[in-house]
């Protein structure tokens, strides 16, 4: 089985990158499902119903999310209705929404796909490794074998203690949030396919998908800026995973960098 997983999509110009470049994606490796965060979607900050069902029309199977989630509130209604949004599944009960899914692919093999974030330098949210072991024990109890993990996380040291956490228990952790694709991709020794952070899908002539300039002078000035999405360069990141239908393990994991 091939899964596309697709790093942090920015604003607009993110959302044309990925229709652009999807549809070639999709017919060259034989993608069977793909994954994308989303968070920033909706004019680089947050997700709207109206951008998640562009992306959504677009082949994308599943939408995950991170801390940005709740920035539009029309979110929460769209979260209650659309199972294939996901935001983290270690947010405290009764947050709208689910933090995982199960579906399945067009020839029929069940897949899950857990949402989590990070607490170091972040939101103090329960334990993301608890709420991974919840998770994937519900899904297992369905009879999944391919899991997949969106960790949305901030420190490098934490998503790398997860994806040992969970080594041999899913088929990949991928971390998302810090918008720069890591060079670490590797499968672990008990067949968990992993990534530090899988990139941005965006301008890239920019800070982290935003322009330059207003990031900078708030650097330099320790004032508030209005930020706004950078447009030049467009790229999409993500990782390309092989599976083993059988047993769930990861055989191979690929980094794509591509110019829309």
């Amino acid at each position: 089985m091939n899964i596309l997983v697709i790093g942090d999509i920015v604003g607009k110009p993110g959302r044309r990158a990925t229709t652009r470049l999807l549809p070639q994606l999709i017919a060259k490796h034989q993608i069977d499902l793909c994954i994308a965060n989303v968070e920033n979607a909706a004019g680089g900050f947050g997700v709207t119903a109206k951008t998640a069902n562009e992306l959504l029309a677009a082949e994308i199977d599943v939408l995950t999310s991170g801390n940005h989630i709740w920035d539009r509130k029309e979110v929460a209604d769209f979260l209650a209705r659309e199972p294939r949004l996901l935001r983290p599944a270690n947010y405290p009960d009764g947050a709208p929404g689910k933090g995982s899914l199960r579906l399945q692919t067009a020839g029929g093999v069940p897949v899950g796909v857990i949402n989590l974030s990070g607490r170091v330098f972040m939101k103090p949210l329960d334990c993301p490794f608890k709420a991974a072991q919840k998770q994937i024990a519900a899904l297992k109890e369905q009879g999944t074998k391919i899991i997949i993990v969106d960790f949305h996380a901030e420190a490098t040291s934490e998503k790398v203690a997860l994806g040992w956490f969970l080594d041999g228990q899913v088929s990949a952790v991928l971390g998302t949030h810090t918008h720069v694709q890591t060079a670490d991709e590797r499968i672990l020794p008990a067949g968990t396919a992993y990534i530090t952070d899988l990139g941005m899908t965006g301008a890239h002539d920019s800070i982290i998908g935003l322009k330059k300039e207003a990031v900078l002078e708030r650097f330099l000035s320790q004032r508030p800026r209005q930020f706004e999405v950078a447009k030049a360069n467009l790229q999409l990141d993500a990782v390309l995973i092989e599976i083993e239908e059988k047993s769930g393990k990861g055989r191979c994991i690929k980094r794509l960098q591509l110019k829309a």
